[in-house]
This record gives structure tokens, sequence and C-alpha cells, in this order.
């Protein structure tokens, strides 16, 4: 095995784990957050921050065109969804009461609820 080889190797062991540290330290906040607000933040951003190194570390230890482009696709796809996955449960969240919104300095969401135009009958037509 060539220099080059080891060293990409053990760089991608060191992201590997890493990666897999962020990730725990991200669980456990979720375990650990008072509300459903903070959870959604530790479910997000350590989690792809973790998993993005996680997918570095194996790129460095596959090193195929297409084993690269495969981690890429992965990648994209978990850094498109992730936050939209979060707002969407933040958005339940606060709508049916579960956000805590005593713990929100601004609130601008409930001045935009009260002052919309609220839907005129039941929708069945």
């Amino acid at each position: 095995m060539n220099g080059w080889a080891q060293v990409a190797d053990t760089a991608g062991a060191v992201l590997l784990f890493v990666g897999a540290a962020v990730s725990l330290f991200g669980a456990l906040g979720m375990v650990l957050m008072p509300d459903v607000l903070s959870r959604s933040h530790a479910a997000t951003n350590p989690q792809a921050l973790g998993m993005l190194l996680v997918l570095m570390g194996v790129a460095l230890r596959l090193r195929s065109g297409i084993d690269l482009g495969t981690l890429g696709l992965v990648g994209f796809f978990q850094l498109l969804t992730g936050p939209v996955a979060a707002h969407l449960v933040a958005r339940v969240a606060y709508r049916t009461g579960y956000a805590g919104r005593e713990g929100l300095v601004f609130d601008e969401l409930d001045e935009q609820l009260s002052t919309a135009p609220q839907p005129k009958g039941d929708g069945a037509g």
C-alpha cells in the first residue's frame, strides 16, 4: 500500500469516528432537550454534520467514482430533506401548542396567524 492510500484510510477512519461522535451528541441532545423546538434543532444540525463527516470518511476509504457519486447524492438529499422535515415538525408543534411558546422572545407567527383572514365554511362544498 502506498503512502497516499494509507493517509486517506487514516483520515477516513478519523472522519468516521468524529462523524459518529457528532451524531451521538445530536441524539443525546434530542433526548435531553426540554421542548420540541430545541429537540428539532438537535435533530437536524448535528445529525447533518455528523452524516456528512461519515460520508466523507467513507468516500476516503472507497475512492471509486460511482461510490463517490452515490455518496454525494446521499449527502445532497440529506441536506435537502432534513431541514424541511424539522420545519414541518416545528410548525405542527407550534400550531398544536406543544412548542413551548412562553420561551419565545418574539413571536412573529402568532401575529400573522391572528391577523390572517379566517376561511369561511368547512370547505365541504
